[in-house]
């Protein structure tokens, strides 16, 4: 399916531009990251603690971690 498109005016409020975004194209949440690419603008949302969400809602584990070191010298033997 097709991305929808919309002309939409630009005007300007103080000092800078804006243009009001239709209600099909809202972003959610109330921060949004904005970057130019050539001649194009690309809005994207801030997602915040969508991270720690997803972990939170992870079973923990029970196995033990591993330990890293048991197969490396130990520390007074390195460098000589």
């Amino acid at each position: 399916m097709a991305t929808p498109e919309r002309h939409v005016r630009l005007f300007r409020n103080g000092r800078n531009q804006a243009l009001r975004i239709p209600r099909e194209f809202e972003l959610e949440g109330d921060e949004a990251i904005i970057r130019k690419e050539g001649d194009r603008l690309i809005v994207e949302p801030v997602r915040k603690g969508r991270l720690l969400a997803l972990l939170d809602k992870l079973d923990s584990i029970e196995e033990p971690f591993p330990d890293v070191d048991e197969d490396l010298p130990p520390l007074d033997d390195e460098g000589r």
